[in-house]
């Protein structure tokens, strides 16, 4: 299957789902493909066909741009240098995780979430650490007797207790001595933050290496800049998020801006790009225009939001 083909059963596996998806983003070397919310549940995916071709660089980019917007990077694979992904397993790369477009199918249509993670040696499953703890001591059965039935070590029984993950086997034979479920579901939407878009924020003081988000940060906002995206950086302060693009590519102004609109609404933010000069309209779908030379007149970060939020109303 071709990534186009991938990417497409991507979307369509979401919006039966009930998502509200983004259009497949169409610019080369951008960091992910779609963007999809349901409810609460906001998520960036990357789609590859072999997900060994997910580098470091792009599993950074999508982190700081979830956690900027509280969202969730999820990346869609068919294969690895092992062979293809298994249904029902969710794998990672650098800490974000990967499923095939059958488990994704499975998890949010036939509602059967994931039961196995892949980690370094093998395949296993998450155990229910309170109840395995909570059924020993109720039970009065020794760390030993758990260890024997399981066949791991009595450390490894105090370990999941505390909530490392155990081979399926074990896992196996617990469940059936202590005739309780003790295995649970996985969230392949589940994110844990590594606190990474504040590493790469930069204040008052900084530089971003672009005269127009210094200005920015001189009036106020705090600019995380993005390489691999539809928009040049991330501009929030204390109240707003403004997804910030620069119009380096006069070609790509329409396209970058309106990719930048269907993302805010997503994502419940404002877009805004800046350029050189004024254009026939104050905005591109919902994303604001802003010129150079109205930007250099800006002394406080409340009138440029005050701006944005105006003209990112128009249709």
């Amino acid at each position: 299957m071709s990534r186009e083909d991938m990417i497409n059963t991507t979307r369509a596996i979401l919006a039966r789902a009930g998502f509200d998806v983004s259009s497949a983003i169409s610019i080369r070397s951008i960091c992910f493909d779609i963007v999809g919310r349901r409810d609460k549940t906001l998520l960036i995916i990357k789609v590859l066909s072999n997900v060994d071709a997910f580098s470091r660089e792009n599993s950074d980019e999508m982190k700081i741009m979830a956690e900027a917007l509280d969202a969730s990077p999820l990346l869609i694979g068919e294969t690895s240098s092992s062979g293809p992904l298994e249904k029902g397993i969710v794998y990672s790369r650098f800490k974000i995780p990967i499923v095939s477009n059958e488990t994704l199918a499975e998890h949010l249509l036939e509602e059967v979430p994931p039961f196995i993670f892949a980690a370094p040696g093998g395949l296993y499953v998450k155990i229910d650490s309170d109840i395995l703890k909570q059924l020993r001591e109720e039970r009065g059965i020794s760390l030993g007797t758990l260890a024997e039935t399981a066949g791991v070590s009595r450390r490894t029984i105090q370990m999941y207790e505390t909530g490392m993950g155990a081979m399926i086997d074990a896992a196996l034979r617990l469940e059936e001595f202590l005739d309780t479920p003790i295995v649970q579901p996985l969230d392949p939407f589940e994110y844990k933050k590594e606190d990474i878009a504040s590493k790469h924020e930069i204040i008052l003081g900084g530089s971003t290496g672009s005269q127009r988000l210094d200005r920015l940060l001189n009036i106020g906002f705090a600019v995380t800049p993005i390489l691999r995206g539809p928009f040049e950086a991330i501009s929030k302060d204390s109240d707003t998020i403004l997804l910030t693009g620069l119009d380096s590519d006069q070609s790509k102004i329409i396209q970058k801006a309106l990719i930048a609109a269907e993302l805010s609404n997503l994502s419940d933010r404002h877009s805004v790009m800046i350029v050189q000069k004024k254009q026939s309209s104050d905005n591109i779908g919902t994303t604001a225009l802003i010129t150079d030379e109205e930007l250099k007149k800006i002394d406080d970060k409340s009138v440029l939001t005050d701006i944005v939020l105006s003209r990112s109303t128009k249709r």
